[in-house]
C-alpha cells in the first residue's frame, strides 16, 4: 500500500481496518473542531487527526476574531447604535467574493450569521460587547467590535450600508485564537471526540466511487481508518507547500512571511486524488501591518510609476494586496509632516526619503522628474476641498499633503512583513459536500476552511474575521451533513 495525498488507496489493496469511525476529521482547527462537535451531537462516533502536537492549526495563530452580520445586527452591534440589515451585509459579501462570489453560501451564512453567534457563546466563548472606534489592525485590549473591513471604503459603501462587523473574542493583547481554540477543543473533547495528535491524514481510501477511508501516519507507521459515514477535510491551505504555491499562486512567492502552521495543501491533494475541482487556487489573502498610527491612513500609496492605485482608507489587505499586483518590488507611502508617524516595527518599512519639497523626494528616490509630484498635485488640489475624484478615498482621510518635510516610506513585499495565506480550494456545497469535476458530490467526502474556497475567495475583498466565520460555520454544516448520511 503505497499512501500519498495525490493517489485515492482502493479498498481491495487493504488487508484490514485498523480504527473504525463513523466519522473521520483531519485537522484540528476551527473548521475541524466545528465539524466534530455538530457530528458528534448529532450521536455520530468522531475521530480527529490532527498532524501537529496539538488543536489549533492557524486558527490560533489568529486574532479571534468573527466577521458576523446580517438579521438587524448582533446584540453588540444594536447596542453601539449599528442595524446591520442581511440585505446589506449580503451585498458586501458579495462584492467581497470578488468575481465569482458563492451566493448560495453567502445567503444562507448572511440569514443565520448572528444564530452563528449566539452559538459560539453558547460554547463560552466570551465578548466583552463594546464598540472599539477608530481604524486598527487588531485590538490591544479586550475589546468586541471594531471595523475590520472595506465597509466605509469605495466602492463597498455604494453597495451596502457601513457597519462594524468584527466580533472580537475578550482577550487582553492580540492572539485571541488560542484561547477561542482552547475553549472549543474543551467542547470537543467533552462531546466524546476521540483525538489523536501527531496523526497525518496520509491517503484517502475510495470503495467503488465512494470515500470509505484514510490512511493516517502516526508513530511511523500507516494506520487505516474506516470512516463509515465520511472523511471531513479541514486541513487549511497550501501556503507552506512551495510547489503549489509555484504552481497555483506564484505572485504571492513575492510576499516574505507565509502565514500558517503545517498549511501544507495535503487536503486539497486528497480532495483532487478522489476527483474533486478545485477553484481559485490564484488567490491570496497578504498583508503588512502599515497602520497605526492611522493618522497615515491620510497619505498616499504610489508605485514605481509614481502614480495612486487604491483608496488608502480601504482594508489594510486589499492595500497590500492591490500592492502586491504593482509592477516592480516596492511601493512607497508618501506623507507630509502634519499626519507623519511611524507605522508598527514589525512592518520593516523604510523611511526611504526625507525632503521639504516633493521633488526632493522625487529626486532621492531616484525617480524620474516630474513623476512623483505631478501625482500629488493632482491629490493636493482635489484635497484641499475634501475631494479624492481619483478613487473616491472618503473626505474624513483626505487633505492635502502640504506641511514640510516630506516623507516616503517604502514596502518591499520580499522584505517587509508581508504574510499571506492561500483562499482557493475544493468547491464544496454549502453543507459540505465536496464537488466532483462534473459538480456532483462525491459520496463519503466534505471539507470546510480553508482547504476550500469559502466566502474568502478574493484577496482584495477580505476582511478580518472572515475565515474564522467562514470556517466555524460551514464547519459545523459539514459536520451535520456528514452525521446524517446512511
Amino acid at each position: 500500500m503505497q499512501a500519498r495525498p495525490e493517489r485515492m488507496i482502493p479498498v481491495a489493496e487493504l488487508t484490514g481496518w485498523d480504527i473504525e469511525t463513523d466519522v473521520a476529521v483531519l485537522g484540528f482547527g476551527i473548521a475541524g473542531a466545528c465539524a466534530a462537535l455538530e457530528a458528534a451531537w448529532a450521536g455520530a462516533s468522531v475521530t480527529i487527526f490532527e498532524a501537529a502536537g496539538g488543536s489549533g492549526g492557524a486558527s490560533a495563530l489568529s486574532g479571534g476574531e468573527m466577521y458576523i452580520g446580517g438579521s438587524g445586527g448582533t446584540h453588540v452591534q444594536r447596542d453601539a447604535g449599528f442595524t446591520d440589515t442581511t440585505e446589506d451585509f449580503a451585498a458586501y459579501l458579495t462584492l467581497a467574493g470578488g468575481p465569482d462570489p458563492d451566493t448560495a453560501k453567502i445567503a444562507l451564512y448572511a440569514d443565520q450569521a448572528v444564530a452563528h453567534f449566539a452559538w459560539l457563546q453558547e460554547q463560552g466563548v466570551p465578548y466583552k460587547g463594546n464598540f472599539l472606534p477608530g481604524k486598527i489592525i487588531e485590538p490591544e485590549g479586550d475589546d468586541t467590535l471594531i471595523w475590520s473591513g472595506s465597509e466605509e471604503a469605495w466602492p463597498f459603501y455604494t453597495k451596502a450600508k457601513p457597519a462594524p462587523r468584527g466580533h472580537t473574542i475578550q482577550f487582553t493583547g492580540w492572539g485571541g485564537g488560542r484561547k477561542l481554540m482552547d475553549i472549543l477543543e474543551a467542547r470537543v473533547r467533552a462531546a466524546g471526540v476521540t483525538v489523536h495528535a501527531d496523526a497525518r491524514g496520509r491517503a484517502l481510501i475510495g470503495d467503488n466511487g465512494a470515500v470509505a477511508g484514510v490512511v493516517v501516519r502516526q508513530n511511523g507507521r500507516d494506520i487505516t481508518v474506516r470512516a463509515k459515514k465520511g472523511v471531513v477535510l479541514a486541513t487549511g491551505g497550501f501556503c507552506m507547500n512551495r510547489e503549489m504555491m509555484r504552481m497555483h499562486a506564484p505572485e504571492a512567492l513575492r510576499c516574505s512571511t507565509p502565514l500558517g502552521t503545517i498549511d501544507d495543501g495535503s487536503g486539497i491533494l486528497m480532495g483532487q486524488a478522489a476527483g474533486a475541482r478545485v477553484i481559485h487556487m490564484n488567490e491570496f489573502f497578504v498583508t503588512c501591518p502599515w497602520y497605526p498610527p492611522e493618522s497615515l491612513v491620510k497619505g498616499i500609496f504610489i508605485n514605481q510609476a509614481g502614480q495612486r492605485f487604491i483608496n488608502e482608507d480601504c482594508y489594510h489587505g486589499r492595500v497590500m494586496r492591490t500592492a502586491v499586483a504593482q509592477p516592480g518590488d516596492k511601493v512607497w507611502l508618501l506623507a507630509d509632516n502634519a499626519i507623519f508617524g511611524r507605522p508598527m516595527e514589525m512592518a520593516r518599512a523604510e523611511l526611504a526619503a526625507v525632503g521639504e519639497t516633493w521633488e526632493e523626494v522625487e529626486s532621492e528616490l531616484g525617480f524620474a522628474p516630474g513623476t512623483i509630484s505631478p501625482t500629488v498635485a493632482h491629490y493636493n488640489e482635489h484635497a484641499a476641498r475634501g475631494k479624492d475624484p481619483v478613487w473616491h478615498k472618503a473626505a474624513k482621510w483626505v487633505q492635502p499633503l502640504a506641511e514640510p518635510p516630506f516623507a516616503a516610506l517604502a514596502f518591499t513585499p520580499s522584505e517587509s512583513m508581508f504574510s499571506y495565506f492561500t483562499l482557493g480550494g475544493l468547491e464544496t456545497l454549502p453543507t459540505g459536500e465536496v464537488l466532483d469535476l462534473a459538480g456532483a458530490p462525491i459520496p463519503g467526502l466534505y471539507a470546510a476552511g480553508r482547504t476550500t474556497a469559502g466566502l474568502p475567495r478574493w484577496g482584495a475583498g477580505y476582511s478580518s474575521g472572515l475565515s474564522l466565520a467562514d470556517s466555524s460555520f460551514f464547519g459545523r454544516l459539514a459536520g451535520r451533513r456528514v452525521a446524517a448520511r446512511g
